[in-house]
């Protein structure tokens, strides 16, 4: 390190050590088959649920799945459900005029963090921050959507969530 010449407390350079890229949310959840296997527990709960499982009477038994792949974009994984699936007014139209209450969206809340935790998916602090903010911001929207009347924009893209505070790692070695 060499000073620089009239102020030679400050050094020519600063070394910074490199830090590994933080991954996205979905690669640090386990991908799809994390997700996959999140919302196959989740959505065997949601049909037990005498709340719940009124709203997804009748679902397809591929949901989970397509659920995932919307989650998986949503965490930075593979763009599939815009592909594929028909993207953000898709999922939007499947919540129009379902009148969620307040109560249902609590309730799918709860089961979706305590599927979470039975699927193994990581319990560190900050990816369960960004899951649950997702969910809760997630829901509500899901509440807002399935209202009479509602009419969100068909142009709008899947949602991108992110770390609200990247996880710890340890530096390389």
């Amino acid at each position: 390190m060499v000073a620089r010449p009239g102020r030679p407390w400050l050094p020519d350079r600063v070394i910074v050590p490199e830090t590994p890229p933080t991954p996205t949310l979905y690669d640090w959840a386990g991908g799809h088959e994390a997700l996959v296997e999140l919302l196959t527990v989740f959505y065997r709960h949601v049909l037990e649920d005498p709340l719940l499982e009124p709203v997804f009477r009748g679902m397809a038994p591929d949901h989970p799945k397509h659920v995932a792949v919307w989650l998986g974009e949503v965490f930075g994984g593979p763009a599939e459900y815009s592909a594929n699936h028909g993207g953000h007014a898709h999922m939007v139209g499947r919540h129009r005029g379902r009148g969620i209450t307040e109560a249902q969206r609590r309730r799918w809340v709860t089961l979706l963090l305590d599927a979470a935790d039975e699927a193994g998916l990581p319990a560190d602090p900050e990816f369960r921050a960004a899951f649950a903010g997702y969910l809760e911001w997630g829901s509500r929207l899901a509440v807002v959507f399935s209202a009479p009347g509602a009419e969100p924009d068909p142009h709008e893209p899947v949602p991108r969530w992110d770390w609200p505070m990247p996880p710890w790692q340890p530096p390389p070695a």
